[in-house]
């Protein structure tokens, strides 16, 4: 396992769960020099990181890209998958699409959290879980055209009434065909949705492709009340060998939360050297 931090370009939600915000080049310094692997990036839009550009920062700091959000589609243009207006899905598939043009060019994936939406507005479960189904059947053709995999991030009652847990996102997965979308099991979610994390992750198995790292009030591992060697102890069970990333809120700022982050992992994992 690989420890990764993640780092926010997007003005709009700068009080949101990222460590770093603002500055690539300086958050990628600070992430290396603390001695994470990777960074996940939340860029503004597909077109407003440089590849180039990006791959030379992270060569400079000897880092890899673990994975690109797609926050921004919702936060700043209100895009969903479950939108009501056909027009609107179409732009959040053309959009997500867009983002794993990027993120496929450093063999990384996409996160689908925020942008799967919500049944709202008249729209019922059943008609949006069938928007949804009907977009990640199609960026799941696009994600295997470039050769990646694509995650979705089962989120808690409060931030979408869909899909809340891993074992309702895997049936969700499964029954839609999808062969390139693995699951996002985000620990501060867990700890709302799930009766047991480990449980949760255990039956997860081979399709969990990504952890978010954080702690019961979504602040740094070791600042809440997860109960987390039991949880580490479960994935090393069915081999995950991905990154654990540090989505949590900055607090009391970003410099301390990168730390204890990094920290929590040292205790829990081990050192990031060792892979």
């Amino acid at each position: 396992m690989r420890a990764a931090v993640t780092v926010s370009l997007i003005p709009e939600v700068r009080q949101g769960p990222f460590v770093f915000t603002g500055d690539l080049v300086q958050a990628c310094q600070r992430a290396a020099a603390l001695g994470f692997h990777a960074i996940e990036l939340f860029p503004e839009d597909p077109e407003a990181v440089e590849a180039e550009e990006l791959r030379q920062v992270l060569d400079d700091c000897q880092l890899s890209l673990a994975a690109v959000g797609t926050g921004a589609g919702w936060f700043r243009h209100q895009l969903s998958f479950t939108s009501s207006e056909e027009s609107i899905r179409s732009q959040a598939v053309d959009y997500a699409r867009r983002m794993m043009d990027l993120a496929a060019a450093f063999s990384a994936p996409i996160i689908i959290g925020a942008m799967q939406g919500k049944a709202s507005g008249g729209l019922n479960q059943a008609t949006a879980l069938r928007y949804l189904g009907h977009a990640l059947f199609q960026l799941d053709e696009h994600a295997e055209a470039l050769g990646v995999t694509l995650l979705y991030e089962p989120l808690n009652r409060y931030e979408s009434n869909l899909i809340h847990t891993l074992a309702d996102a895997a049936t969700f997965i499964q029954g839609a065909g999808l062969r390139q979308v693995r699951l996002l099991a985000d620990l501060f979610h867990m700890n709302i949705e799930e009766s047991d994390l480990p449980g949760a992750l255990r039956r997860a198995g081979p399709l969990l492709g990504h952890v978010h790292f954080s702690d019961s009030n979504r602040r740094a591992a070791g600042w809440g009340h997860t109960n987390f060697p039991p949880i580490i102890q479960a994935l090393r069970d069915i081999g995950y060998d991905g990154y654990l990333s540090a989505e949590v809120l900055p607090l009391p700022d970003a410099e301390s939360a990168a730390r204890q982050a990094i920290t929590a992992f040292r205790q829990w994992v081990g050192s990031p050297a060792a892979g």
